[in-house]
């Protein structure tokens, strides 16, 4: 059984491809969340939806499609939106607190473990967390449909165990469902290659902004983290109740490890990439099958302007992503450093921070 689910809701979940929230669905999906947590399950609700509340609110303006007309719709119907969420778990006697979060929030180490503090400090009280992008002031986010990978970041920061992701669509599918229909529902992926995500499509409704491949990166996150995840069709019958009772529904994504521990959590959930790091055949295998530290030996090319202790992404040769980790020396370091022995690298600097040019204990590892 789970303890601990967090949900996604998509902006066409809660409209139901209407120009507005569609308060039938949403009772719904109010109703099976307060289902899980009378079974003693902690829930996490992450929800799209402001700038189509405000749009609506405001009785559908004519602005132009512009990031600054989106913030203002995100600013007026986050009020509205959150009015709801309120009115319909108080149905069934389930209090709700809201946090607004941004990529932010999670690339500074302390804001990170503030807003896990926070999350707690909620489920602790038995208080629902309704998490939505700050899109008022969020730039990136809005554009990227980062209510996905958001919802995998929160996955991360509270230890959830399974994370679902409702959407318009049943799951992912061989072919577009809506063009081929000889196109079938794939129950369950193993592993997220390059054919995987040639499959994933857009959104097509025109009021989220998120489609399958932004939901294939919430889940290959949040899989790594040691959630199990599920995408599926939230107007499926009681589809929270029946994944959560792993039912065979939608698409599901097996975790690929166990919780991990806080420092790697944020190193997964946090800060994006500076930069990257592509490594040989040999670095590559002593990383991922022999739990290696990255010494500068094995490092053939730096990419990117990153400074000693920012996050960096760790590839093959041929880009295939292996690990990511925190870099325990400057991207300019590196490129002086890279094919040398360890016991070179004070010659070559002045200077040394170790031998390692990522340390195993700093490194997170992602291929399948």
């Amino acid at each position: 059984m789970y303890k601990r689910v967090v949900i996604k809701l998509g902006t066409s979940v809660l409209t139901g491809g209407a120009r507005q929230l569609n308060q039938a669905r949403m009772v719904e999906i109010a109703r099976q969340c307060a289902e899980l947590y009378q079974q003693g399950i902690d829930v996490v609700v992450c929800t799209s939806g402001a700038v189509a509340a405000g749009r609506a609110h405001l009785n559908f303006p004519q602005l132009p499609p512009t990031i600054i007309s989106k913030q203002l719709f995100a600013a007026v119907g986050q009020l509205q939106l959150m009015r709801v969420w309120e009115q319909l778990f108080q149905i069934y006697g389930v209090r709700i607190g809201q946090i607004l979060l941004t990529r932010a929030d999670v690339e500074n180490r302390q804001r990170y473990i503030n807003a896990r503090d926070a999350l707690a400090a909620l489920l602790e009280q038995r208080i629902v967390p309704v998490i939505n992008e700050n899109d008022a002031v969020a730039t990136e986010e809005i554009r990227v449909g980062d209510n996905d990978n958001l919802s995998a970041l929160v996955a991360t920061l509270v230890g959830a165990d399974l994370l679902v992701l409702l959407t318009d669509q049943p799951g992912l599918f061989t072919a577009d469902p809506r063009t081929d229909p000889t196109a079938q529902l794939i129950p369950e992926v193993l592993h997220i290659d390059q054919a995987l995500r040639a499959l994933a499509g857009d959104s097509v409704t025109g009021l989220g902004t998120g489609g399958m491949a932004t939901k294939l990166q919430a889940a290959n996150t949040a899989r790594h983290a040691g959630a199990d995840v599920v995408i599926a069709a939230g107007s499926e019958p009681n589809v929270l109740l029946r994944i959560a009772a792993s039912e065979p529904v939608g698409t599901r994504f097996p975790a690929l490890g166990t919780r991990l521990e806080s420092r790697k959590a944020w190193i997964l959930a946090g800060p994006k990439p500076a930069g990257a790091l592509l490594i040989d055949d040999g670095a590559a295998d002593a990383v991922r099958r022999r739990g290696r530290s990255l010494l500068p030996a094995g490092i053939r090319q730096v990419e990117g302007d990153f400074l000693r202790g920012d996050t960096v992404l760790i590839a093959d040769l041929a880009r295939h992503e292996i690990a990511r980790g925190i870099a325990a020396y400057t991207s300019r370091d590196l490129s002086l450093l890279a094919g040398c022995r360890s016991d070179e690298i004070a010659a070559r600097l002045g200077y040394t921070y170790g031998d390692e040019a990522v340390h195993r204990n700093d490194m997170i590892l992602l291929a399948d």
